[in-house]
């Protein structure tokens, strides 16, 4: 499971708005890619439908798709939002991940 912050979810449904997406209906879409200076990097995006191959999670009124081979590498993360002094943005916090870079974008396990 993948779990949404509050901070995380009031971005995320401002969002969505702004981008078009209803949040009711809607998909957040995280997943892993090749890349990045650790080697894996995080992809988040959203979509307004769900894949044959697509886990679905309700966490925090979110709906999250993540697809089978993805889920592997984010079984546990917790979604963030900061917008502190340091930067603007999502926060993965994975407890798979064993080194992660500075910019918190990528992760190796």
């Amino acid at each position: 499971m993948i779990k949404v912050s509050d901070t995380a979810k009031k971005k995320i449904i401002d969002l969505m708005t702004d981008d078009g997406f209803d949040a009711a209906n809607a998909y957040v879409r995280v997943g892993v890619k090749s890349g990045g200076c650790s080697g894996l990097s995080y992809d988040l995006k959203f979509d307004k439908t769900k894949g044959d191959d697509d886990k679905i999670f309700v966490d925090n009124d979110i709906q999250i798709a993540v697809e089978k081979k993805s889920f592997l590498y984010l079984a546990g993360t917790i979604l963030e939002f900061s917008g502190g002094l340091n930067g603007k943005g999502f926060v993965f916090n994975n407890p798979n991940a064993s080194r992660t870079c500075g910019c918190g974008e990528s992760f190796s396990l």
